[in-house]
This record gives C-alpha cells, structure tokens and sequence, in this order.
C-alpha cells in the first residue's frame, strides 16, 4: 500500500516539475504547407540534428585550426561558428519538417 502511495506521490512531483521547463525559448512553428510530423516530434528531430551540427562544426574547427598551425584556438569563434551552423541545420531541417520557426526576439 505504501509503495502505491510513493508512486502516486513521485508522479505528483514530476508532473509539477514539468510545468517549471523553460519552453521560452524556443520558436513558435507556423505550419506552411502539409507538416510532415506534429510540432512537438518535428521540434525535437530537429533540435537533435542541429546539436549534433554543433558537435561537428567545433570538432571541424578544432582541426582546422590545428592543420594551420594555429594550436590556440580562439574559443569564442569556435563558439560562434558552431552556434551559426546548429541554427542553419534546425532551419533547414525545420524546413524540411513543413514549418517555419518564428521566435519572439
């Protein structure tokens, strides 16, 4: 008996944690055309793409400025690149998916 309490009570907790997510920024998607999957599902494909763009592009700039010779790295370029190129893949996958993304800023 105990332990249905417990759960009941661990359910209670998580499901008011989950209204303390911060959901503020990310984009409103405008539906053009037919989406292909619901917002949430396309939302969350291509937030996993654009982070693994952003994984790439530091790895690359890494070697890039190793190969020329360049071995200290600047951290706020590598930075700044690798944000750019995680927010071209979320658009285009984004595209891809039947919505544009319209932020609030």
């Amino acid at each position: 008996m105990v332990g249905i309490f417990r759960a009941l009570g661990v359910a209670a907790i998580v499901a008011a944690l989950a209204g303390c997510i911060d959901h503020a920024n990310e984009p409103v998607l405008l539906a053009i055309g037919v989406p292909v999957n619901p917002p949430e599902v396309a939302n969350s494909l291509c937030v996993t793409d654009g982070n693994a763009m952003y994984d790439e592009a530091r790895k690359q700039y890494q070697l890039r400025a190793q190969l020329t010779g360049y071995a200290q790295a600047d951290a706020l370029d590598a930075e700044t690149t690798a944000r750019a190129a995680a927010h071209r893949q979320y658009v285009a996958c984004i595209s891809g998916q039947g919505y544009r993304p319209l932020y609030a800023n």
